[in-house]
């Protein structure tokens, strides 16, 4: 028999309803609960100064580095070519003295405002064979020609050059064939000359010349003093 009792409680063996789902609801709770805490207690374990790892954001307006193994842009269009500017014609050129006399072709270039130099060969005669620049070349101004002359050098006489100035006895030494060398300089007056005047000498030789002040010619001993007069 049975007092009349038949009310389960909750936690007793065999009892069922709502005290048993609620013990198997709380069961779930807590094992989602202890997965979050261990979820979080791995990070933390890993490091107390660690972070979860947060996905890379670009900022905006800044542009993404460029790789260093990239490979430049190619270029689309070729470097202008390098000119320079053409040179001014002169209108000069060397004038056609090849066959003709040594002396006139150097007159010649001189009437140009060319320069002269002379080769002398082993031959005979005076004509001139060749020109270095080549007859017909552009050329400037000054710029000296040589004359490459056939025969040797001709002789020629030094001239007397004593008492004249320097520049001069210069002149005359260059239109006569030959070149002035200065041993004391090349200013004042010629006091002295090698060779000496009237010598013999050959185109293309040097005459020294020793160019200083004027000596003057001393008095005379035993000459009388200039008539002043006679006295009143």
């Amino acid at each position: 028999m049975t007092d009349g009792n038949t009310a389960v409680y909750p936690g007793e063996p065999g009892a069922a309803g709502p005290g048993r789902g609620a013990k198997v609801l709380g069961g779930g709770l807590a094992a989602a609960l202890l997965a979050t805490i261990g979820a979080a207690g791995g990070w933390v374990l890993a490091g107390e100064d660690a972070s979860p790892p947060v996905p890379p954001v670009a900022e905006a307006g800044v542009a993404a580095p460029r790789s260093s193994s990239a490979s430049p842009p190619a270029r689309t269009t070729a470097p202008a070519p390098r000119t320079s500017a053409p040179k001014r014609s002169t209108g000069l050129t060397v004038p056609p003295v090849v066959g003709t006399d040594f002396e006139d072709a150097r007159d010649e270039l001189r009437e140009r405002g060319l320069g002269w130099r002379l080769v002398f060969g082993s031959g005979t005669g005076r004509d001139v064979q060749r020109t270095d620049p080549p007859v017909g070349a552009e050329v400037r101004r000054g710029v000296t020609v040589a004359l490459h002359v056939a025969g040797a050098a001709p002789a020629v006489d030094v001239p007397d050059l004593i008492g004249d100035d320097c520049d001069e006895a210069a002149e005359d030494l260059v239109e006569e064939g030959l070149y002035p060398r200065y041993p004391t300089g090349g200013a004042g007056t010629v006091t002295a000359q090698d060779p000496e005047p009237d010598s013999t000498a050959y185109w293309n030789d040097e005459v020294a010349l020793t160019c200083g002040k004027k000596q003057k010619k001393p008095d005379r001993q035993g000459s009388s003093p200039p008539d002043r007069g006679s006295p009143r």
